[in-house]
């Protein structure tokens, strides 16, 4: 029987594979010869866009890294940062974008397992779980059905993994009708001297396999998501891998249990590229050798080859380096907990990948050319061209105040999410303080005092209009929903979800957004520490509005001391804390209410008001002086107010009179741009009468604006406009489970 190695290579086997001619040509001249078939799964696998970030690496490289606060930077499997006592907070959020498309259920499942194995495969017990979903049009025929299995999967996995899903954010737009983007985040916490790395040593420890056995699924699933989609997409079932999150948490467990011992010398987890990527990555971060005999490799399916092996993405495995001799101790654990245990090879001295199967060399591969090799590529960019200004005769035709709050609070992009997250354990662990709902979740560091906030946050319109006022905005909205619960923003992790890059436009959008990412990560004193690209998320050429997602991670000290964005209580004065001039471009009230969908500059971001304004929020909550705090984003002012009244059903009583600050930045001088503009670094905080003058010194070298005071149960504002709370409530719940039910 003939061998698939024996299988001629010819350029259009190359080209399924995912590889161009010239980088086809850059395999053949760093292996000094035509690979053979399964060897060049391997580089077709680590060359893709997915594992290899050849089209992003020279930009992700400007991003700023470091800090006193920062452990481990990108280029493990998750962040780490020091959140004192001895305890650090490890994070990453990743996309499933491409395999929810196709199958949504197992596509964010699977997504899931994924993140929180890169999370516990650095040592840390996931505490939290968040997500950033983006849909496509909510009338279009895919949506629903997208939405509902989404959903179902996130929380059919993390609810079965006893991990809370805390928070996230789901929008809808039209552009994400052929794509949507599915991204999974997870924290954990461990202690400093017990963070577990990835790089293998010491010639001739024994190379390990854990964790559920190896399928057929997910092969060229790094691949699949290296290319964008076409009418045929649905074919590509195949590559969606299946997940089980109760094997998933019988090797949490496992690993944990192993962790405690000093039997590990490196550990990753088998993601993208499954036994490849996991192995390459091993070997060649400790520039050493490796090599395989997949005949040892557990399998739940006959007749499999080589190159199935290597390139399957089963999930809940992990591949480990022991200490020699440790073997038979972590197997008893492994046995223990009902999973796969193997020695399925060795470290070498050859800085080569070698792999053996049924009695053959089946590949014989440098190490260096398939971690780092891949080309890195200067792709050309466009700069998106500078956006028009909000045109103020647009407003001409306007409805009333009244009725756009209303239209608002019942849009796609504002109405309550509480249809998603009811489907979500958001309180299991027992340490979830603040879960779904708030500007950021508050989980608890277990038998302390003191907590993590985490936030997830895109604006997608601002990005597509000036990408990088779009990438400032992202970070400089996780820092105020962090700092408005009353934490430091520490780090960010990032998801970069984009088009096609080898169309300039596109790669101009993510240059841009990188551009405005790094500066504001930089003034604000708030790394990337882990990451990821998700490009080619286009679909018969129509690409998605750049999505730069942004995981924000903060600390407070003492959780007793934290604040909601709810009032809470009758006769406290409210603030108005920054600038208002009224800024409509690129906002809710331009697209959901005036119906115009024109490219219009967005807000500008002045990041050294943000991290006054952020500062002088967190000092206030320390001291005690502010009941609620809410960031002012979408819907701007009136909305934020109306979100504030709803948590505990306490109105407000809004004295100011609408006019909008003298700013060059403004773009109408209606009373719109007061209530509906989305000026940037702002806050409505509440604080109790008795506290008020100390506030106002506190913040007497700020823009601050006393509104009016909470009363009653209406929302009252402008010329003797009023809502009751109740009917505000009503169209706020009502749009989303109308639209699953519908």
């Amino acid at each position: 029987m003939s061998h698939i190695n024996d299988t001629p290579i010819t350029d259009e086997l190359v080209a399924e594979h995912g590889l161009t001619p010239d980088e086809f040509q850059m395999v053949c001249d760093h292996m000094g010869r035509i690979p053979n078939y399964t060897e060049l799964g391997v580089f077709s696998v680590m060359w893709s866009e997915h594992c290899s970030y050849k089209s992003s690496r020279k930009w992700l490289k400007k991003l700023p890294v470091s800090g006193p606060q920062v452990i481990q930077g990108p280029g493990e499997n998750a962040g780490v940062i020091d959140i004192g006592d001895g305890d650090a907070a490890v994070f990453k959020m990743e996309s499933h974008n491409h395999p929810s498309f196709i199958e949504p259920y197992q596509g964010a499942a699977t997504g899931v397992g994924g993140i929180m194995r890169d999370v516990f495969t650095m040592g840390a017990r996931p505490v939290a779980n968040l997500n950033a979903l983006r849909f496509g049009a909510p009338d279009h025929p895919k949506t629903r059905h997208l939405v509902a299995g989404v959903v179902s999967g996130i929380g059919g996995y993390g609810n079965c993994m006893g991990v809370p899903t805390v928070g996230g954010e789901i929008n809808f737009d039209p552009s994400y009708n052929g794509n949507n983007l599915v991204n999974a985040m997870c924290v954990g916490v461990a202690r400093t001297d017990k963070i577990f790395y990835a790089a293998a040593t010491g010639i001739g420890s024994p190379v390990v396999y854990v964790g559920s056995k190896t399928g057929r699924d997910g092969i060229h699933g790094a691949t699949m998501a290296s290319a964008e989609f076409d009418d045929a997409s649905e074919e590509k079932r195949p590559t969606v891998q299946v997940g089980d999150p109760f094997t998933e948490k019988l090797l949490l467990e496992a690993c944990q249990e192993l962790m405690a011992s000093d039997a590990i010398i490196g550990i990753q987890d088998m993601g993208a590229a499954g036994l490849t990527s996991s192995s390459v990555e091993m070997a060649d971060k400790g520039g050493v050798g490796i090599v395989l005999d997949l005949d040892k490799v557990p399998v739940r399916e006959t007749h499999m080859t080589g190159y199935e092996m290597l390139l399957s993405e089963s999930q809940e495995r992990m591949l480990m380096v022991l200490k020699p001799g440790r073997e038979p101790e972590a197997k008893a654990i492994f046995d223990r907990w009902g999973l796969d245990f193997a020695v399925i090879g060795e470290l070498t001295d050859t800085n080569r990948m070698v792999v053996h199967h049924k009695g053959r060399e089946i590949a014989d591969m440098p190490l260096g050319p398939l971690a780092d090799g891949a080309p890195e590529y200067d792709r050309p960019h466009v700069p998106t061209p500078k956006a028009a200004d909000f045109k103020a005769a647009w407003l001409d035709k306007a409805p009333d105040t009244l009725s756009a709050l209303k239209t608002l609070m019942g849009s796609s992009e504002v109405a309550s999410r509480r249809w998603v997250y009811e489907q979500y354990d958001s309180m299991v662990m027992g340490d979830t303080v603040a879960g779904p709902g708030g500007d950021a979740a508050l989980v608890r560091v277990h038998g302390t005092h003191k907590g993590l906030a985490i936030s997830t946050d895109v604006n997608p319109r601002y990005c597509f209009a000036d990408p990088i006022e779009g990438g400032k905005q992202a970070v400089a909205e996780a820092y105020r929903n962090i700092c408005a619960v009353g934490a430091k923003p520490l780090a960010i992790t990032n998801c970069l979800n984009f088009g096609n890059p080898e169309r300039p436009e596109i790669m101009g959008q993510f240059v841009g957004c990188l551009e405005g990412m790094g500066e504001a990560g930089k003034t604000l004193d708030f790394p990337v520490v882990s990451g990821n690209v998700s490009l080619y998320n286009e679909t018969n050429g129509t690409g998605i509005l750049p999505t730069p997602a942004i995981g924000g991670v903060g600390l407070i000290q003492d959780l007793d001391k934290a604040v909601g964005n709810s009032f809470t209580q009758d006769g406290q004065i409210i603030y108005l804390l920054g600038d208002t001039a009224g800024h409509l471009g690129s906002s809710l009230y331009q697209r959901d209410v005036l119906d115009n969908h024109e490219i219009v500059a967005p807000p500008r971001v002045d990041l050294a008001l943000e991290e006054a304004h952020g500062s002088l929020v967190r000092e206030a909550i320390d001291q005690g002086l502010i009941a609620a705090a809410h960031d002012v984003s979408d819907g701007g002012l009136l909305v934020a107010l109306a979100e504030m009244c709803l948590g505990h059903g306490i109105g407000a009583q809004i004295d100011a009179d609408g006019d909008i600050d003298d700013d060059a930045d403004a773009t109408t001088d209606n009373d719109t741009g007061y209530w509906f503009g989305e000026d940037q670094a702002r806050y409505v905080v509440s604080v109790g009468a008795d506290k008020a003058d100390a506030f106002e010194a506190l913040a007497k070298h700020v823009s601050l604006t006393r509104l009016g005071k909470t009363s009653g149960h209406s929302l009252t504002f402008g010329a003797s406009l009023s809502i009751s709370v109740s009917e505000l409530h009503d169209i706020y719940e009502g749009w989303l489970p109308a639209l699953m039910s519908s």
